[in-house]
């Protein structure tokens, strides 16, 4: 402590970062916390990394968040006879259940549910979009396509269906196999993938029954129509802008990113933006300047974090990615600019607050551009959701967030502006809470003497409170 940025960053830990002076070398370069895929590697493989990460993360005495991310259900063609046909624009295409390799005329799609949903006139996208088919003729068990943009299409390509509601679970028996394991290793969040509506995410929620809490990637644009309540529902939101991407025009991608940025905002909920924010560093030392532009520009949103993927699992600099990262949010952080950005941002529900805990996290941050040498807020948070609604306000200060639970502590590690502090103190009176705050100001170095602090907390402390204390310190 205290750590000069407030926006967080995530590396997907891969080949090219899992061993132990790679994960060093990524946390001094500005890492806050690692994805781990399971859509790639073996369990053996995720344990043993996990091990690492908490082994180093102790060693090093910082705080880095670990996350699960499922696969979800993958749409894919089977495979081909020459491992690969060439659709032509204009010619037929047949998707079918057939356990016969593709040709140039047919490929395998063993997924009914696709067959059960689509309708004549519907647009299917393959291979990242690249190849685009419209369906004429289709039954329960296949689909007869016209060829609307042609080109090479390889076995286990991905199936894109943009605008159709999929009759199936967010979890598959994979993903639940690889939540357990997660869980059973101790991991801060999970991803989950595929998210089309808020059910998906209680789901989810009874399966994981608070053992960690749930990211809900948005991918579909069926999940931007039930934006707010998926919100709701999760614990945060990723703009997993790559299928995004592919199943929305693409300049509406980045309207959709504000908006989802906002809405998170709006509940309170972090928010992390991810997918090819620096992708030609998976082969190039530097990245382009609509790359480094990409981030500054989630960080001027407001985002809580931002995510590099291959850059980092299995580019050829990956330190150099988190690097490039690190100091783009360190240019913007210093902008004049940024704070009357994150001011002016500041959402309310028709201009009234929610409940208490919204009321008085929202004066804690305007204390702390109307009160002059303010040094930091302290917040006591039992489950972590005063440090969030403290964080929803972007204050421009250090967030401490004092918890009994180790576990808490780590979550908030993706969290805009909050480190978790873990504090398992006996709290009887008042007189308790202001000289732990001291002491914890300034044996952390957020603040010196001279300097005040604001504290937040539910009192009594450490009992499931809500938020409903707010005093301010001098040192």
């Amino acid at each position: 402590m205290p750590k000069n940025t407030r926006t967080k960053i995530i590396a997907t830990i891969g080949p090219a970062t899992a061993t132990r002076e790679k994960l060093e070398q990524l946390i001094d370069a500005g890492a806050d916390a690692f994805r781990f895929n399971f859509s790639h590697g073996t369990h053996d493989e995720h344990k043993k990394r996990y091990k690492l990460v908490r082994k180093i993360s102790k060693e090093k005495n910082v705080r880095i968040s670990i996350l699960a991310d499922l696969q979800g259900p993958k749409l894919r063609v089977g495979e081909f006879k020459d491992g690969q046909a060439f659709l032509v624009k204009g010619a037929q295409f047949t998707l079918d259940m057939k356990k016969e390799l593709g040709t140039q005329e047919r490929v395998t799609l063993p997924h009914p549910e696709i067959f059960k949903a689509l309708k004549v006139g519907d647009i299917l996208l393959l291979n990242d979009g690249n190849i685009r088919l419209r369906v004429d003729e289709c039954d329960k068990k296949h689909a007869v396509t016209t060829v609307l943009v042609g080109g090479i299409l390889s076995g286990h390509k991905g199936v894109n269906l943009p605008n159709i509601h999929l009759p199936i679970s967010a979890l598959t028996e994979k993903d639940k196999e690889d939540l357990e394991i997660a869980l059973k290793l101790g991991v801060d969040w999970v991803c989950l993938s595929f998210v089309q509506k808020a059910a998906d995410v209680k789901l989810a929620k009874r399966l994981i029954d608070g053992r960690a809490w749930i990211i809900s990637k948005l991918e579909k644009p069926s999940a931007v129509d039930e934006l707010d309540e998926i919100v709701r529902e999760s614990d945060a939101i990723m703009v997993a802008r790559g299928d995004l991407g592919v199943e929305c025009p693409l300049p509406t991608v980045p309207v959709l990113q504000k908006k989802i940025v906002a809405v998170c905002r709006k509940y309170a909920k972090p928010v992390i933006v991810a997918t090819q924010m620096l992708e030609s560093m998976i082969n190039a030392p530097t990245p382009t300047r609509a790359e480094v532009s990409d981030v500054a520009t989630a960080v001027y949103d407001g985002a809580d974090t931002v995510m590099l993927s291959a850059e980092t699992a299995a580019g050829q600099y990956p330190i150099e990615a988190v690097s490039v990262m690190h100091q783009t949010i360190q240019e913007v952080e210093k902008d004049p600019l940024f704070d009357r950005f994150m001011e002016s941002s500041r959402l309310r529900l028709g201009g009234v607050c929610t409940d208490q805990a919204d009321a008085i996290c929202s004066a804690a941050g305007n204390m702390t551009s109307a009160l002059q040498n303010v040094a930091a807020v302290i917040t006591f948070t039992t489950r972590g959701i005063t440090a969030l609604w403290t964080a929803r306000e972007r204050p421009d200060l250090p967030i401490l967030a004092v918890t009994p639970d180790e576990r808490v502590a780590n979550r908030l590690g993706i969290v805009w502006g909050v480190r978790g502090c873990v504090n398992k103190g006996v709290f009887k009176n008042f007189n308790n809470v202001e000289s732990i705050s001291r002491k914890i100001a300034l044996e952390t170095g957020i603040a010196k003497v001279g300097q005040y602090i604001i504290v937040t907390a539910g009192f009594p402390l450490y009992k499931g409170s809500k938020t409903n204390l707010l005093h301010i310190i001098k040192l």
